[in-house]
């Protein structure tokens, strides 16, 4: 009987945020008429400096996270100052170890679109939130303080690229990939 009435309690109580270095992630998240849920938070450090807090918002955060259809948003909240040149090298460094010569060749057009958004921005500053969210009907959209910068990005392989960067086989960091996933 206590049993029950704490599992009762405990699934009366409301979702909890998450927190890394300081950065809340909401538990879920309404885009494009779909309410996703948070699959994990963690970390990004390059050598011994944070660089990112980032969260991973999806449909379903027990199934396949780059594969499962429908709207999906990465959001990103910096630790440090990165000039928008090494952000965009960044992630597309990240992209390269999880595919082929040929996908990223392929790829390289919406690559150039996605720099091309980076370098409006100039610098990616401390404290700067950028999302970036795959909305089926759109593309990839990149918001900077809750407004769309550019044109969305055309293709859901260029988002699933994307998400590879953080969960592919090559991950930029391991235990950022488990922490993203639930873990």
């Amino acid at each position: 009987m206590v049993t029950r009435l704490l599992l009762l309690f405990a699934c009366a109580l409301p979702l909890q945020a998450a927190e890394v270095a300081g950065v809340k992630f909401d538990e879920r998240v309404r885009i494009a008429d779909s309410e996703l849920t948070l699959s994990g938070a963690g970390l990004r450090q390059r050598f011994i400096f944070d660089v990112y807090a980032i969260g991973l918002y999806v449909r379903d955060a027990k199934a396949d996270r780059v594969a499962q259809p429908g709207a999906k948003r990465v959001a990103i909240r910096m630790l440090r100052d990165v000039d928008a040149e090494t952000f965009a090298k960044a992630l597309v460094d990240g992209m390269r170890p999880n595919h082929d010569e040929a996908t990223m060749k392929a790829l390289e057009p919406r690559i150039a679109e996605l720099n091309a958004l980076m370098a409006t921005l100039k610098e990616a500053k401390k404290g700067m939130a950028i999302t970036l969210d795959w909305l089926p009907a759109a593309g990839t959209q990149m918001t900077v303080e809750g407004k769309p910068v550019g044109a969305s990005i055309a293709g859901e392989d260029f988002y699933r690229a994307l998400l590879r960067i953080w969960l592919g086989d090559k991950p930029v960091q391991d235990d950022l990939k488990k922490a993203l996933l639930g873990g």
